[in-house]
C-alpha cells in the first residue's frame, strides 16, 4: 500500500555502502520522476546518475547531511550512499521549477523504498563546487541531490504535541527519531 511506502520513506543518512545500486535501477527511478506531474507539462528537470565509488567521491564532500545533528559531520566511510541522483533544472526550458522537483524526488524515493532502498533529499549543497566537480554546464541549475542506498539505520517516527520540539535526534544506540505533528493538529476546521 502507498501508506506503507510513505511511512518507510524516511530521510536515511547512513547506508550499507557495500550494497551497490545498478545503473538500471537509477534509470528506473528517474523514469518514475519522468512520468510524474510537471507544471504546465514543461518537464524542465534533468538528472545526473552516479553509482561508482569514483564518481560518488566527487559528490559526497559537497553535501551537508543533518542540520539538527550538530556534532555529526555526516556518514563515515562504509555508511555513505551507494548512488546519487543529482536533480537539475534546465533554464532554457524555464527559469522557475516550481514544485516539479519535489514531486520528482518523492516519486524517486517511493520507488527506492519499494525496492528495499532508502534515500535522502539534500538541498544543502555547495553548488559551485559540485558544478565544477561534475562539469555541469551553466544552463542547468543544481536543485537537489538525492542520496540512495541500502539503509543502515533505524528511523522512528515520534508523534509530538503542539509546542514540542521538531528537531530530529539520535538515541544512545544510534536510532534516529523524527518528530511529527499529529494529524488533528495540522487539519484546520
Amino acid at each position: 500500500m502507498i501508506r506503507d511506502l510513505v511511512v518507510k520513506n524516511r530521510s536515511y543518512r547512513r547506508f550499507d555502502e557495500r550494497s551497490p545500486i545498478e545503473i538500471g535501477v537509477l534509470r528506473d527511478l528517474v523514469d518514475l520522476a519522468r512520468l510524474s506531474a510537471s507544471a504546465a507539462n514543461l518537464q524542465p528537470l534533468r538528472y545526473i546518475l552516479s553509482n561508482t565509488p569514483a564518481r560518488n567521491k566527487l559528490i559526497f564532500p559537497h553535501l551537508a547531511w543533518a542540520m539538527y545533528l550538530k556534532d555529526w559531520p555526516g556518514p563515515k566511510e562504509g555508511e555513505r550512499p551507494s548512488a546519487y541522483i543529482v536533480v537539475l533544472g534546465d533554464t532554457t526550458v524555464t527559469k522557475s521549477f516550481g514544485c516539479d522537483y519535489g514531486i520528482a524526488a518523492q516519486s524517486i524515493l517511493l520507488g527506492a523504498v519499494e525496492r528495499g532502498l532508502g534515500g535522502c533529499m539534500i538541498a544543502a549543497i555547495q553548488r559551485s563546487q559540485l558544478r565544477e566537480a561534475l562539469k555541469i554546464p551553466k544552463r542547468y541549475e543544481i536543485i537537489l541531490v538525492i542520496a540512495l542506498g541500502k539503509p543502515d539505520e533505524d528511523v522512528k517516527i515520534e508523534e509530538i504535541d503542539p509546542g514540542d520540539r521538531i528537531e530530529y535526534w539520535r538515541d544512545e544506540e544510534g536510532g534516529h527519531h523524527v518528530p511529527k505533528r499529529k494529524l488533528d493538529d495540522i487539519i484546520l476546521s
